[in-house]
């Protein structure tokens, strides 16, 4: 659930990388909360709650899906074609830092370990 709202947080910026944990969390988050409003929806015979869901998703969705591009040592566009960024997707990051910043993995250790100290 952290990493749903990390993608919220930064909902326009393709500056960066996305772990495939971010990813795939958001991702999956997505599905879970469009099928809940798809049932709500069904209880209140409307479609007005999983439009305006899908459109407040669609920018964080296209940001995360370049910042994972960016991850794997790619353009960002590489999102935008459908079976190549889905295989791109589930491929591990670059190990190091990149063009596009330092690897997200190393980040988040070194910042739990001085959370630590």
């Amino acid at each position: 659930m952290k990493h749903y709202f990390t993608v919220l947080r930064r909902y326009a910026s393709v500056e960066g990388r996305a772990s495939r944990a971010e990813y795939w969390n958001f991702i999956l988050f997505s599905y879970i909360t469009s099928v809940v409003i798809a049932f709500i929806e069904i209880k209140l015979h409307t479609n007005f709650l999983s439009m305006t869901y899908l459109v407040a998703i669609m920018l964080p969705s296209l940001a995360v899906g370049m910042r994972r591009m960016h991850d794997l040592g790619k353009y960002g566009c590489y999102a935008l074609i459908p079976v190549y960024s889905l295989i791109l997707a589930c491929l591990p990051g670059n190990k190091g830092p990149n063009i596009y910043g330092p690897n997200p993995k190393t980040q988040k250790a070194a910042a739990s370990k001085l959370s630590s100290l």
